[in-house]
């Protein structure tokens, strides 16, 4: 058995009873500490189970801690103080009943109470399944301590026995509390408390006389008891033993005798002298001892009863039952001191202290051990008493790595010693690892600063001074250690058999040793007394085995620190194992060689070394089959979930891990010696090994071998097991799942916590209780002779059996790779790297495995290119290796992909979730190679090369994976994201350039397709169309898009920046066109209601389902080279309106050209309206309508309208004349009128007649150059005009000036050649418009209508003498 330690802090809610008593001086009792075991704890369907209450009181404090192995109680520390009373040494007691559980705490002077409610009733069930729940100290705070009905101050008479530490209690029947304790007068006190709720008044009785003494135990013969008992009678122990309704106290007394008392009838049964058991001394029998220890167990049968006799110089045990009494052990030599031992029906166990402090632990089985031979404990050492530092260590770090490794020296101790070196770690209120390792660091750092007095020294001195300081506080260290390591009591658990060992500053745990491991630990005396049947059925082999553990001893002890840390450095640092051990093997032939010469006599002993040894190394290798059942054939349900919790508290799991670590360690050493030996034996040869040359080629080539992979192995163990966890935060864990997720490992075993690592555990302990606690009860349940098998629990047999189970899913050469795993799964990289380095060399197993873990560690420390060099090495292993086989095994996978395919297809998932598009590339060209006979997955693939070399930028790349792609439907897929990405990335001369072949009409279509259904504006696609038919010389399709693009702007986008990407697209048009034959200089219009399809699309189908047909006889529009001239014309009028007037530009982009020209002429562009009007054969006279009214309006408005004018009127082009006057917008406007009506000749003078008309229903005098102008044209229309507006006068002076003409007076002003004569044309008369005239002047215009009739007359005269004239020389 050896001992594993479990820090535990006493620490917790204070309460304070005031008993109202004061100090007795002068008493002070040792520290003291014990326990309880509930009476359910070995049960496996128990709420209790594993769990247990203990304390430990100092003066006036109990500090009491309930603990549990299955689950981390809430709330379970407490401390109680009792101010001016001395809690006894011994002196706490609990009682469990059904429903509750009842504290008895007695002091020198007082005795408490204190209820408390069972753990069975504290939950609404029985089964036990969360892994944090309440303990019975949860609520101690709602008791009243204070209440007198729990509590009683002993009387001063007869008062309490100051130098007797004896106490004892119990319940009765009632429920009334008993105390028993050494009273004054040398009797036994007793004092009932009765129930709280009782009316019944607290009582005392004193048993000090009996009067009947009666046989109750065969065997004891009984001593009369006459008078009053002496002080050598008074108790130093007490015991009660209840039976029917009477409690039975055995009282150990200072005279050496054993009394029993009868509560009930206050009588003394019996008086036994138990120096009668001992060899006569005389001085015995006048000397009396305070230090006598009385023990009770109980049993099915009956009660046992176990007494230590203290003498000066040696001590007995003493034991008996319920019919006899018997001598244990003989004498014990006076150099132990007995601290504490408990009894149990089979075993004792004993607690002693040497003079040098050191504790020892024995236990001896009274009912199979004759000959009395105690077995020995192995308690592990409080620390080294120094630490070896290796020369390529760090001072600092070795110092670091040994003091806060874990289970070795406490935070407390750590801190007192920081305190004692540096005042500021007095601010430190709860230590943490990380605090404690800065504030150690600064406080050693410090103190060598202050000690050097130069500034300058070598390294050498710096290394000296480190390892000065560094041992000096270590040194502190380790005294508080030992202070806190000081042992106090024994805790055995009945049910279980359990063993703690009870220290001053934590608890250690007693666990089961293994034979190998027991053997080699042994002292000399119990190696030479090993029972050889309990080692092998053979007894030779047996005889063998403990010579060659006898040797491997000899080993062990000749090895200097150096030689040890000599081997565990080639074992770290990945060299030959047994070269090292070659090496040490040289420097122990050079020392002493009579240690070598005893180690040659006991190798000679060695019958068959080789058998032997092979035999040693089977029992240590730890490799099987890992057949990990379910448990659920079994087991019901409740059974499952209940065990589900078991040895899953932290202090559970702390035991069995430090467990593992020890068996680790020790087989490591053993493993270490034994591989020393053996080159021993090869050096020595036959003079050392009696069995032949052929026992020592079998030891180099194959034990040897062996030897050497056990011993990495074990050093793993090790390592793993003393290696801290690291912190890691919530969201890293999250980060780190979704990533797991991607490989679907997130539902296996592995990744079944989430949970930060917050406390400094090691990375056993973590994977022990989030993974492998799980499958190594599930692989008990499903056996049949398991541990569990059975409804009892035992503790031995059980943690045995879990700590091998743990140790088997550790060992590096099973096919088990869930400890990689579960380090890969919870953000353990750094370890996991480790890990998989000090396998790398030697360990065959998992290879593949390790190499996908390391390149998962490399990934998350941003070194990707190992990652991928990892991967691919992993490859290798696909189908051979369990681990990533339940990678690639995924449902939705493709049956036709082989394993490796389905490997490299998880790994590209997983770089791409990484975001290394470098590494898919490199490793999807692997895979491509692999994936040669499988099109489906080449077309996957190439798809993933094509996505990351066109996410890369890499656009020449990205086209050659499109076109290696077998699958078509993905490659146009692919085509189609390069066209977007390209045109997104504006990188169309790149999209443009590639050859595409026999893709020439899909990616047109594509662009098409693309360009169709983006907006306009935001996107280029028919821009990026245009360039690729030009770049190929199809000017004409060229052409086609660009007609489109201006169309669909003129039809979707109304803005000024639309129109003029209209005007440039139908001017790219025009070029287009003429580019190429004039025959074949036209494009195709698709007509209204024509649709465009987009290749690979899906067809079209009703609310029915069925597909709809495809329009027949789409109309087609040609649309030739002067029509798309006449488009890119109007569109160009269009920019220009709107560039003039703004506000314009929505009704201005859909605007026929009739209505533009009715704009245009509203905004003053008649120059652009004339072109228009030309171009698209249409009449001038809305353009001088408006032209004249603009005159007209300007001729009768104010400045204001003046100076707006002069912006129209430079947009239209005005022909200079030369003026020495300055010129108002009046003027040009009517010069701008004057110049169309030159310049636009029309036929009868329409547009005079238009600007005119427009003049006169304005009532606007006509200006004499129109007039002027109209007259030499018509001016007989000119007449009618003014008959039309009734300008009577202006007429009147027409006809008068028209009949001058007529006569030869300013004939040219009217456009005729000649006058009147008989010679010359002949001419005429407006006679109706001029009737007309008459009739309208009446008599109101008397003057001119004489005048018009004179000048007519004179005409009428010319015309007769003219007529004459002509026809007198027609007859001539």
């Amino acid at each position: 058995t050896a001992a594993t330690h479990n820090h535990v802090s006493l620490c917790g809610l204070i309460y304070v009873f005031f008993a109202g008593v004061s100090a007795v001086p002068g008493v002070k009792y040792s520290d003291s500490a014990g326990g309880f075991f509930y009476e359910e704890s070995g049960k496996l369907q128990s709420v209790t189970r594993n769990r247990f209450i203990h304390w430990t009181s100092s003066g006036d404090t109990l500090q009491l801690l309930e603990q549990s192995l299955d689950a981390n109680l809430l709330n379970n520390a407490v401390r109680l103080k009792i101010p001016h009373c001395a809690l006894l040494p011994g002196g706490v007691h609990v009682h469990e009943t059904h429903d509750r559980v009842t504290l008895l705490i007695l002091t020198n002077q007082t005795v408490h109470r204190i209820v408390l409610p069972h753990p069975s009733r504290m939950y609404r069930s029985e089964l036990i399944s969360e892994a944090h729940v309440q303990s019975i100290f949860t609520d101690i705070g709602k008791v009243n301590l204070q209440d007198p009905s729990n509590m009683c101050v002993i009387p001063s008479v007869p008062g309490h026995a100051s130098s007797s530490t004896a106490s004892a209690s119990w319940l009765n029947n009632e429920g009334e509390a008993l105390f028993a304790l050494a009273s004054g007068s040398g009797a036994i006190l007793i004092i009932r408390l009765p129930e709280a709720d009782s009316e019944d008044a607290i009582s005392l009785l004193e048993l000090k006389q009996s009067s009947v003494m009666q046989r109750l135990l065969t065997g004891w013969m009984p001593t009369a008891i006459r008078g009053e008992q002496g002080p050598s009678d008074l108790p130093v122990s007490l015991a009660v033993q209840l039976l029917e309704h009477d409690a039975f106290i055995f009282a150990l007394c200072q005279d050496h005798k054993l009394r029993l008392w009868s509560y009930k009838d206050q009588l003394c049964l019996m008086v036994a002298d138990l120096l009668v058991f001992m060899p006569a001394n005389k001085e015995l029998k006048h000397m009396g001892s305070l230090g006598h220890k009385l023990r009770l167990a109980y049993s099915s049968t009956g009660f046992y009863l176990s007494v230590y006799l203290h003498c000066p110089k040696r001590g007995q045990v003493l034991g008996g039952n319920s019919g006899s009494i018997w001598l244990m052990c003989g004498s014990f030599s006076g150099q132990e001191v007995l601290v504490d031992f408990a009894l149990t029906p089979t075993d004792i166990w004993a607690l002693w202290q040497d003079e040098e402090n050191q504790a020892s632990v024995k236990y001896i089985n009274f009912e199979h051990n004759n000959a009395g031979q105690w077995n020995q404990v192995f308690v592990q050492p409080v620390a080294d008493e120094e630490i070896h530092v290796p020369e390529d260590q760090d001072p600092k770090e070795a110092y670091l790595d040994y003091l806060f490794a874990p289970g070795r020296f406490t935070p407390q101790a750590v801190l007192k010693a920081l305190q004692i070196s540096s005042r500021c770690a007095e601010r430190i209120l709860e230590p943490s690892v990380a605090g404690l390792k800065k504030e150690v660091t600064l406080a050693v750092e410090s103190a060598i600063q202050n000690s050097v007095t130069e500034y300058e020294f070598s390294q050498e001195i710096y290394r000296q001074l480190q390892v000065e300081f560094w041992s000096k506080f270590y040194a502190c260290c380790l005294q508080y250690q030992e202070v806190l390591a000081r042992p106090l009591a024994l805790l055995v658990n009945p049910h279980t058999n359990m063993v703690c060992l009870l220290k001053k500053g934590f608890t250690s745990f007693l666990f089961p040793c293994p034979l190998i491991d027991h053997l080699y630990m042994s002292s000399d005396e119990h190696l030479l007394v090993e029972d050889e049947t309990a080692i092998t059925d053979d007894p030779d082999v047996a005889k063998d085995l403990l010579q060659l553990v006898y040797c491997l001893r000899l080993v062990g002890d000749s090895i200097s620190p150096e030689m040890a840390s000599l081997m565990e450095m080639a074992v770290s640092h990945l060299q030959s194992p047994e070269r090292a051990a070659e090496q040490v093997m040289q420097d122990l032939l050079t020392r002493d060689t009579s240690d070598l010469m005893e180690l040659q006599c006991k190798l000679q002993d060695i019958r068959n070394p080789a058998h032997v040894i092979g035999l040693l190394l089977r029992d240590m290798d730890l490799e099987s089959e890992l057949d990990i059942g379910d448990g659920t054939g079994s087991q019901p349900l409740p059974v499952r979930m209940n065990l589900a919790q078991l040895f899953g508290g932290s202090i559970g799991v702390s035991v069995l891990c430090q467990a593992a670590y020890h068996m680790s360690s020790t087989r490591f050493l053993i493993c270490r010696d034994l591989l020393i030996l053996q080159q021993l034996m090869l050096h020595l040869g036959e003079n050392a090994v009696l069995a032949g040359g052929g026992c020592l080629l079998q030891l180099q080539q194959e034990l040897m071998p062996r030897t050497g992979l056990l011993l990495s192995s074990y050093y793993v163990l090790r390592w793993a097991s003393q290696t801290l966890a690291s912190a890691v935060p919530i969201d890293t864990l999250e980060l780190n799942l979704r990533q797991l997720s991607v490989l679907e490992l997130s539902d296996t075993t592995t990744i079944t916590s989430h949970r930060t690592v917050t406390s400094p555990r090691t990375v056993v302990e973590l994977f022990y209780q989030n993974v492998a606690r799980k499958h190594i009860i599930s692989r008990l349940l499903s056996q049949q002779n398991s541990p569990l098998s059975q409804g009892a629990l035992c503790w031995s047999p059980l943690s045995m059996a879990i700590a091998n189970h743990l140790l088997q899913a550790l060992w590096v050469n099973n096919s088990s790779f869930l400890f990689p795993e579960f380090l890969m799964g919870h953000c353990q990289y750094t370890q996991l790297q480790e890990y998989v380095r000090l396998l790398q060399p030697w360990c065959e197993v998992n290879v593949g495995s390790r190499r996908f873990a390391l390149a998962q560690c490399y990934l998350v420390t941003g070194e990707g290119h190992k990652a991928l060099d990892c991967f691919c090495e992993g490859a290798a292993a696909v189908g051979r290796e369990e681990f990533l086989d339940r990678l690639i095994h995924t449902e939705d996978e493709e049956a036709t992909s082989t394993p490796r395919l389905q490997y490299y297809n998880k790994v590209l998932r997983v770089l791409e979730d990484v975001g290394l598009p470098e590494l898919v590339l490199e490793l999807a060209a692997v895979a491509v190679i692999e994936a040669k006979d499988d099109w489906k997955m080449q077309a996957t693939l190439w798809t993933k090369i094509f996505k990351h070399h066109l996410d890369l930028g890499h656009n020449n790349q990205a086209y050659e994976a499109l076109t290696q792609n077998p699958d078509s439907s993905r490659r146009l897929d692919c085509l189609r994201e390069l066209v977007v990405v390209l045109c997104e990335r504006s990188q169309l001369q790149h999209l443009v350039q590639f050859p595409y072949v026999n893709l020439h009409d899909e990616v047109v279509g594509i662009i098409e397709s693309r360009a169709r259904a983006v907006d306009l504006m935001a996107h280029n696609y028919y821009e990026l169309l245009y360039a690729f038919h030009i770049q190929r010389h199809n000017f004409r399709k060229a052409g086609t898009v660009m007609f489109e693009y201006g169309m669909r702007l003129g039809q979707e986008v109304r803005t000024l920046h639309g129109l003029q990407k209209q005007a440039n697209c139908y001017l790219t048009g025009i070029n287009c066109l003429r580019l190429i034959r004039p025959q074949y200089a036209w494009i195709v219009r698709p007509a209204a209601g024509a649709r465009y399809e987009r290749p690979g699309a899906s067809p079209k189908r009703t609310h029915d389902g069925e597909l709809t047909t495809a329009p027949s006889g789409c109309q087609i529009d040609v649309v030739e080279l002067r029509e798309l001239e006449k488009e890119y014309m109007l569109a160009r009028t269009r920019l220009l309106l709107a560039q003039h007037d703004p506000p314009s530009v929505a009704i201005a982009g859909s605007a026929l050209a009739e209505e533009l020209v009715a704009l245009l002429v509203q905004v003053g562009l008649f120059d652009a309206a004339i072109s228009l009007c030309q171009t698209f054969a249409l009449s001038l006279s809305p353009i001088f309508e408006g032209l004249a009214f603009k005159c007209v309006k300007l001729q009768l408005s104010g400045e204001a309208v003046q100076s707006e004018a002069w912006e129209w009127l430079a947009a239209n082009q005005i022909s200079s004349v030369i003026t020495t006057k300055e010129c108002s917008a009046t003027d040009e406007a009517w010069r701008l009128l004057s110049s169309y009506l030159t310049r636009h000749k029309s036929q009868s003078a329409l547009y005079h007649r238009c600007v005119i008309n427009k003049l006169l229903s304005h009532g606007v005098p006509l200006p004499d150059w129109l007039i002027n102008s109209y007259k030499e044209v018509d001016a007989a229309e000119l007449l009618r005009l003014y008959l039309n507006y009734d300008a009577l006068e202006e007429a009147g002076s027409l006809v008068l000036e028209y009949v001058d003409a007529l006569l030869g007076k300013g004939h040219q002003y009217f456009g005729i050649e000649r006058p009147l004569s008989a010679t010359a044309p002949l001419v005429w008369l407006p006679y109706t418009a001029i009737d007309q005239l008459l009739q309208a002047l009446g008599d109101n215009q008397s003057n001119l209508r004489e005048e018009l009739w004179s000048r007519l007359e004179e005409y009428h005269h010319r015309v007769e003498r003219a007529t004459w004239d002509r026809s007198h020389m027609r007859r001539q």
